[in-house]
């Protein structure tokens, strides 16, 4: 077993004032046209944010090895769930016969 490893006060603050910015950046980014890369950006700001709180706030940074392999095998799942699904609603136009 390693030891408790605390995060100071600083971290958090510095977290904190990350995930602040990146709020107003989407909020900016929400209100600017750039056709179909709005959602790429703001789906990679709030990856970016799960990422800040999953290492900080749930304290995954300084967490042993088994647990960080359930964190990545449940991103993999989802990640098969996502691209599963997005293989059947971006074809269901192929054949001809339109969407339900």
């Amino acid at each position: 077993m390693s030891a408790d490893h605390t995060i100071s006060l600083q971290d958090y603050v510095r977290v904190l004032a990350a995930l602040m910015v990146l709020t107003a950046v989407t909020v900016i980014v929400a209100f600017i046209d750039m056709g179909p890369l709005n959602d790429i950006i703001a789906m990679g700001i709030a990856t970016t944010k799960a990422t800040l709180v999953l290492l900080y706030f749930m304290h995954l940074r300084y967490s042993n090895a088994l647990t960080r392999l359930a964190i990545a095998s449940g991103v993999g799942f989802f990640a098969i769930l996502v691209f599963l699904t997005m293989s059947d609603v971006l074809t269901r136009g192929l054949l001809g016969r339109g969407t339900w």
